[in-house]
């Protein structure tokens, strides 16, 4: 299935003779999308100056969105290892799928009153977006935090024996312990260097006490040896053995240490599984958040260009353009050919009437009035803006 890919547009009422979602549909095409009727309440519209302001400051709140909705997607796909369709499911807004969010998008009243002034509004939704995100990345943070914990303390138990817990593995009464003089130390040596090992352990430092060495536990990797020495010389006998590629652990009994290992491991155990559904729940609550956001923030942003662009009285129709990348390309293709007059001389025409490309200068004109752009392309002669959701 393609992702979906959306289009909001804003044309003035007058140009249609019919209704307009109809005439729309007909312009683009059945095939290529499906139009819909975007509500738009009228808001207070201000001056001009602040007006170009305001679609400056949308701009950057838009890409504000953008970025914080892609990073709670990464998060949901990362805290469920990848699973896309798994993630899809999380991704709701309102409990309903974030496509019939959009086609059936109401501006929220309560949340945002339409009779407060245009940049209040637009730094409300700043503000909530700045609190998604914060609260989204504080907590994956203290999910992925203790995951890591858990990791560790996991590999400690099922690691070879140069990396794992010894607190199950060493037998205390093989230890030297309690003695002014001498200590044990336990050394993870290659199993294909044991040979070697057997053969040089004793004069690779001073002060090795002679077949010391015992042979504690192995695995497929590495054979664990206790060998004695005296303390003076502990030292250079553990820095020997690390230029001779073998592994010296740090071993310290402690009674009960193999119970007390295994509590923590189920703990954190426990622990990350809390973690794990608070971070699932915040995450489908920032989706659904940063979705309503950034669709509000889009419907200021239309309202906004609409004036800027059409004037006052201020009639105009907003839709909403469900098609999908591929098909974005028709829809844009048959809207300028539709609609392209709308932008006077913005657009040159060749013999045959065709639209042709617009001048560089005129396009950086019409950007610096506040006039709409097509993310990251050339000048419009319609408010026109793409969008999807990851």
């Amino acid at each position: 299935m393609p992702a979906n890919q959306y289009i909001l547009l804003s044309l003035p009422l007058r140009i249609f003779e019919d209704d307009p979602i109809s005439s729309l549909t007909a312009t683009v095409g059945r095939d290529n999308g499906e139009v819909l009727p975007f509500a738009i309440p009228s808001f207070k519209i201000g001056t001009l100056d602040a007006l170009v302001q305001h679609a400056d400051d949308l701009t950057k709140l838009n890409a504000g969105c953008e970025a914080v909705v892609s990073k709670v997607s990464e998060s949901l796909n990362a805290i469920l290892d990848g699973d896309e369709d798994k993630a899809g499911q999380q991704k709701m807004v309102n409990d309903k799928p974030t496509d019939h969010y959009l086609r059936s998008f109401q501006w929220n009243k309560v949340r945002y009153r339409a009779d407060r002034p245009l940049g209040e509004l637009i730094e409300n939704l700043q503000k909530e977006l700045q609190n998604i995100d914060n609260d989204v990345k504080a907590k994956f943070n203290q999910y992925n935090g203790i995951k890591a914990n858990l990791a560790t303390l996991q590999r400690r138990q099922t690691g070879n024996l140069a990396t794992k817990s010894l607190t199950p593995i060493v037998d205390p009464s093989l230890l030297v312990q309690d003695s002014e003089y001498l200590e044990t130390h336990l050394i993870a040596v290659p199993t294909n260097a044991k040979k070697d090992f057997l053969r040089s352990y004793e004069t690779i430092a001073s002060m090795v006490v002679p077949r010391s060495s015992i042979q504690v536990a192995q695995d497929d990797e590495f054979t664990l040896f206790a060998v004695t020495t005296f303390k003076k010389h502990s030292a250079e006998f553990l820095q020997k053995a690390r230029e001779q590629k073998w592994t010296p652990r740090q071993y310290k009994y402690v009674e009960g240490g193999k119970e007390e290992e295994q509590k923590e491991i189920e703990r954190v155990a426990k622990e990350e599984k809390k973690i794990w559904g608070e971070a699932l729940r915040l995450g489908r609550t920032g989706w659904s958040e940063s979705v309503m956001i950034r669709t509000h923030a889009n419907a200021l942003r239309v309202f906004v260009e609409t004036v800027l662009r059409y004037g006052l009285p201020l009639e105009f129709v907003c839709a909403l353009v469900k098609t999908t990348p591929k098909q974005a390309k028709k829809v844009k293709a048959n809207l300028d050919a539709a609609y392209s007059y709308l932008g006077g001389n913005a657009f040159g025409r060749d013999k045959r009437g065709r639209v042709t490309k617009d001048e560089p200068s005129l396009t950086s004109e019409m950007a610096a009035a506040g006039l709409s752009t097509a993310e990251g392309s050339e000048y419009t002669p319609y408010v026109y803006y793409e969008f999807d959701f990851p």
